[in-house]
């Protein structure tokens, strides 16, 4: 592992001077975690990777907080780890590791106060969006990332198919959250980082989480559910379910919904662009006469982040490449009613797609 963040490091010093940057400034996160290994705290004490284009990488971190840095591997890495006491000036002796840089790129999920505090440490360096550079890095999983994704993706598919344990009419959606959350610990993840139980007309709002709502016989419920594992990586799934017999009226747009879902895996291939991913679920269901009911893009990048590049929407003209992971996810939220989502995590392979989401799309009927 350790040769492959050091590749890492270096594809992305290439990557920064290719930008026109000197360095880049990378606080915990994603991006930490990419480059070095390093699963930091966020913490009001700065940790900070230096990395300039040329020059010695360094790991700024607290001295309280070496030996989790050490712990991590990374000091094993091609870069110094420096620490400081707690009356130090943390930016300062971070700024001062780049002399002479002109133009440096700040994490995108850094603090603001942080980096208006590199700001003043720097006035004369111009400070853009990291983003952008680690971004053309991220987007292509190794295939060593597939697996972990794989083994995601596997993990989340185990709890989907337990739900016939915890749902049913009569119990409310936070009762079967907590199940849920569980369960998804309990299957391999470190962390259950959301679990969106939508029965009824809960359904219509796409990101609502739980709430203390008794689902009802016949309510159809939808369940999008995700974690992150020990090695770093996130699943992201959605599934269908009905407490007893829903209506045929969503029946029917299920269908459709279905069937949109499943023209846009089948598009993905190297080439195709990510809008066009897009355009071919929407399609299916504006033929069904539910296209102003999907709301949102078709889809989100996944890898160390649930959502990160590549975005499958609409004015996004990216051609897909091998180890591009998204998710693929159209839906229809009529207000008021109920609300539906199918979703798996693709990944672009050499000539085509693999869904690593194996479990049925089918509408899942449970017993009352």
């Amino acid at each position: 592992m350790t040769a492959d963040l050091d590749d890492r490091l270096a594809r992305a010093r290439a990557a920064a001077a290719a930008a026109g940057l000197d360095a880049l400034l990378i606080t915990p996160g994603a991006g930490l975690r990419y480059l070095t290994g390093y699963h930091a705290i966020p913490l009001e004490r700065l940790t900070c990777l230096v990395l300039p284009v040329d020059g010695t990488a360094s790991l700024v971190v607290p001295a309280l907080e070496e030996p989790a840095a050490v712990a991590s591997g990374a000091a094993e890495l091609a870069l110094e780890v420096r620490t400081f006491q707690e009356t130090d000036d943390a930016v300062a002796l971070a700024a001062g590791l780049l002399p002479g840089a002109r133009r440096v790129g700040l994490d995108d999920r850094m603090w603001a106060e942080k980096a208006l505090r590199f700001r003043g440490a720097m006035p004369s360096v111009e400070q853009v969006a990291a983003g952008p550079v680690l971004a053309e890095l991220r987007m292509r999983q190794s295939a060593a990332e597939v697996e972990l994704l794989r083994e995601a993706a596997d993990a989340i598919d185990r709890v989907h198919a337990r739900m016939g344990e915890w749902l049913r009419a009569g119990r409310t959606e936070a009762e079967v959250g907590r199940d849920i959350a569980a369960a998804v610990l309990a299957e391999g993840h470190a962390t259950a980082d959301f679990v969106i139980v939508a029965s009824g007309p809960n359904g219509a709002s796409p990101h609502h989480e739980t709430s203390g709502r008794v689902i009802a016989a016949g309510d159809p419920v939808v369940v999008d559910i995700g974690g992150t594992t020990a090695a770093g990586y996130c699943s992201d799934s959605t599934r269908v379910y009905a407490a007893g017999e829903p209506s045929e009226e969503f029946r029917t747009a299920y269908s459709a919904l279905q069937a949109a879902q499943e023209a846009a895996v089948a598009h993905v291939r190297p080439g195709v662009t990510a809008e066009s991913v897009d355009a071919a679920a929407r399609s299916v269901l504006d033929a069904a006469g539910l296209g102003e009911y999907f709301i949102h893009r078709t889809g989100h990048g996944i890898g160390l982040e649930t959502h990160e590049e590549p975005y499958i929407v609409a004015g996004n003209a990216l051609p897909l490449e091998p180890g591009m992971a998204f998710s693929v996810e159209p839906g229809f939220y009529l207000a008021g009613r109920h609300g539906a989502r199918i979703e798996d995590i693709v990944v672009t392979t050499a000539d085509g797609v693999e869904a690593l989401n194996r479990r049925p799309h089918e509408l899942v009927i449970l017993d009352t």
